[in-house]
């Protein structure tokens, strides 16, 4: 038994909640019924008029919160430096969007917001004043097709060893730990009409310890190019860059900075196992490095659900928890 604690992020909800089958007050039941003890939320997904939700909204996720007993752990938060279609964001505009997010934040009840991969990190030092007088820590994601070694990242991670303060660090997507391409995407593109021969091609990349994200920055080798036929093909091509194949000790210089994991997850197996990434290992690696923050579960399988299925976030997130605690 280990300190490491579970959570749920209501990314993985998406599709019940946009549906009406869950409502946010509903996420939480759930949640609570599971014997989950954190929750992840997109605000910009659920509450109204974000940053600046009113106080009625405000009061009432406090009462959800006590009521159900559930742990507000993150808040992910975007810096939407594209918001106009015919110029980017200015610095001190990007810098308000983030005051006001931290803002909002707080008043909600998260001691930390997740900063998507992309946030301008000229931001940041003049930012963390804020962040300290509130409390709220400012971790950037560090997601898959933009690990560690990108050049974005490691601005971020640049200015994050450089000021070293406890109100900075990193979120984790487990995404950056494939094994194994998903196989619910295989069998989405194969619907339709996916070269099989391209499946077996990004198999055996990942097959041989490596992983496809050079062929979503630069031209495809020849006898890859050989076998795209169609636009779906390229896509598929596009999407595997998605998914890395890192070792953990990826992590090791780090793991002070990281304040907290997204447990991607694309499939439960019949086994009670993730099919693309090795959680048993991962939580192995985890507890010997003495991380005691949250994993909190992310199902984003939903997206390739076949025609004519239905998806069921609530079900793997299930599996997934189920799994997570028989290893922590």
């Amino acid at each position: 038994m280990s300190s490491i604690k579970r959570a749920v992020s209501l990314y993985s909800y998406q599709d019940e909640y946009v549906r009406g089958k869950l409502t946010l007050e509903g996420c939480l039941q759930e949640l609570a019924e599971i014997g989950v003890e954190g929750v992840e939320v997109i605000t910009d997904q659920m509450f109204h008029n974000t940053p600046e939700t009113d106080d009625a909204s405000i009061k009432n996720w406090k009462r959800i919160v006590e009521e159900t007993g559930i742990v507000p752990v993150c808040n992910d938060i975007f810096i939407n430096t594209n918001l106009y279609h015919n110029r980017m964001l200015t610095k001190k505009e990007n810098l308000d969007f983030l005051k006001k997010e931290l803002v909002q934040a707080s008043k909600l009840g998260f001691p930390m917001v997740r900063l998507v991969s992309a946030t301008p990190a000229d931001i940041i030092e003049e930012a963390l004043p804020l962040a300290e007088e509130l409390n709220v820590i400012m971790a950037l994601e560090v997601h898959a097709g933009m690990a560690l070694d990108n050049a974005l990242t490691k601005k971020f991670t640049d200015i994050m060893f450089k000021l070293d303060s406890p109100y900075l660090g990193l979120v984790v997507d487990t995404g950056i730990f494939c094994r194994r391409h998903p196989r619910v995407s295989t069998a989405f593109f194969l619907d339709q009409g996916l070269n099989p021969e391209i499946v077996k091609y990004i198999d055996d990349i990942f097959a041989s310890g490596d992983d496809p994200l050079e062929l979503s920055h630069n031209k495809l080798p020849e006898d890859l190019e050989k076998m795209v036929r169609s636009r779906i093909d390229r896509e598929y091509i596009l999407f595997a860059g998605g998914y890395e194949n890192k070792d953990f000790s990826v992590l090791d210089p780090y793991m002070p900075y990281v304040k907290h994991f997204h447990g991607k997850f694309w499939e439960m197996t019949e086994e009670g196992t993730e099919y693309s990434i090795p959680y048993k290992e991962l939580i192995e690696y985890l507890k010997e490095k003495g991380y005691d923050g949250y994993i909190a579960s992310e199902y984003e399988g939903g997206r390739f659900a076949l025609p004519g299925t239905e998806i069921d976030a609530v079900a793997q997130v299930r599996k997934q928890q189920d799994m997570l605690r028989s290893y922590i």
